[in-house]
């Protein structure tokens, strides 16, 4: 069985990295992928969809420094579902892709090598594996899920 996702967009906002009393740090952000068809009248329309990611560990600290509002960014990683109780004691659902690495796509500054000020690597890989401790443990930050829809 599959289930991969590749996503190329634009972020909607800048990271938002938080650290668990464990000390895993993870990010959250949003990124919107546009598609244009033709509608039946033959006009161009454009559809901008909007995706939940969340990040871990290293590579969460490296989204931090190198991702910004409006970045242009590759994304792999898989779909995950799930659940949590609100303070009313609603359950809510969220799905979000959890990313296993990111690459910057935004054009650089200079015609160098490097790609940002600290020197590292836009296609740098880096894994971020979570447990299942880690992944109920922010399920309390998501009272306010900024899902646009």
């Amino acid at each position: 069985m599959i289930n991969k996702v590749v996503l190329i967009g634009h972020l909607g906002k800048d990271p938002e990295v938080r650290t668990l009393e464990s000390g895993a740090t993870y990010a959250k952000f949003s990124v919107a992928t546009n598609e244009s068809y033709k509608d039946k009248s033959g006009e161009w329309q454009n559809l901008t969809e909007w995706h939940n990611i969340i990040i871990w560990r290293e590579a969460a600290e490296r989204a931090e420094r190198q991702l910004k509002k409006g970045s242009l960014v590759y994304i792999e990683g898989k779909l995950t579902s799930r659940s949590y109780q609100d303070q009313d004691g609603n359950t809510k659902y969220v799905t979000e892709v959890r990313a296993n690495m990111f690459r910057s796509l935004d054009k650089r500054e200079n015609s160098q090598n490097q790609n940002s000020s600290e020197g590292e690597p836009n296609d740098k890989y880096a894994g971020v594996n979570t447990t299942k401790k880690e992944q109920t443990a922010i399920t309390n930050d998501n009272a306010e899920d900024d899902l646009p829809f």
